[in-house]
């Protein structure tokens, strides 16, 4: 059966991507590209909605599709722990629907995420940096922000003794997500990277993704709108989409 799919966003870079997935997967029919011009109402009638817009208008856009009926793909950067929260109670109320939420699209990035969390309970301190392309509004990225809370989420569970996050009060210092420094870089030439930065006694370990073309993204995008026509309530990460374990 074929499912029919709108895309929000789909002029910018990830949504142009989307869209092409989209056109070349025999499974699914692209029947609207969404733009800020477009209409509240269009693409309504599709089965699938994905959202690749922007933090400021995506949970309207999401809660909307969500209200007709439509299964939901959220590729869009800036859903904190405490956002997804509030879109599991909104999904409470939609028993019959599913909506997944994807950070990175990047098989990569994914299991650069997993080696983060594995080895986060180990060392005293740790600090994220990402650089993107200069037309990234969002910092920090969705990526890093999900990457230094499932890594708190893992030292918490191994009951590791505080980080180590001193003068953080500076603005040079980055941001504080989870209690872990994340500094944003946007550079031209870049596409995305990550590097997570593992700091002990006499050592430092550090583990970097880089990504070079929008052609890491094409299998995550695949994946994600397989999967969404069946789920149901909240899925986080395209790791819980692939089934690669992570620390609960």
């Amino acid at each position: 059966m074929v499912s029919s799919v709108a895309v929000a966003g789909a002029s910018g870079r990830l949504g142009s991507l989307v869209c092409e997935v989209v056109e070349s997967h025999p499974d699914f029919e692209l029947v609207a590209k969404l733009t800020s011009k477009s209409g509240a109402d269009e693409g309504a009638e599709a089965d699938i909605l994905v959202d690749v817009t922007s933090p400021e208008v995506s949970q309207e856009i999401v809660e909307r599709a969500l209200g007709r009926g439509q299964q939901v793909l959220i590729g869009t950067s800036g859903w904190s722990a405490e956002r997804i929260a509030g879109l599991e109670q909104t999904m409470s109320q939609f028993a019959d629907q599913g909506a997944i939420v994807v950070p990175n699209f990047s098989l990569g990035s994914v299991l650069g995420t997993a080696l983060a969390q594995i080895a986060a309970p180990y060392f005293a301190s740790i600090e994220v940096i990402e650089a993107h392309h200069p037309k990234k509004i969002d910092s920090p990225s969705g990526t890093a922000v999900r990457t230094a809370e499932l890594m708190a989420e893992a030292r918490e569970a191994a009951n590791s003794e505080p980080l180590l996050a001193p003068f953080t009060e500076q603005r040079a210092r980055g941001e504080l997500v989870a209690g872990i420094p994340v500094h944003s870089l946007r550079l031209t030439g870049v596409v995305a990277k990550q590097e997570v930065r593992f700091g002990g006694p006499g050592e430092v370990l550090c583990l970097v993704h880089d990504t070079h073309s929008n052609d890491a993204y094409v299998a995550g995008i695949r994946a994600a709108l397989e999967a969404v026509r069946e789920a149901r309530g909240v899925t986080v990460g395209l790791d819980s989409v692939l089934g690669i374990g992570r620390s609960e």
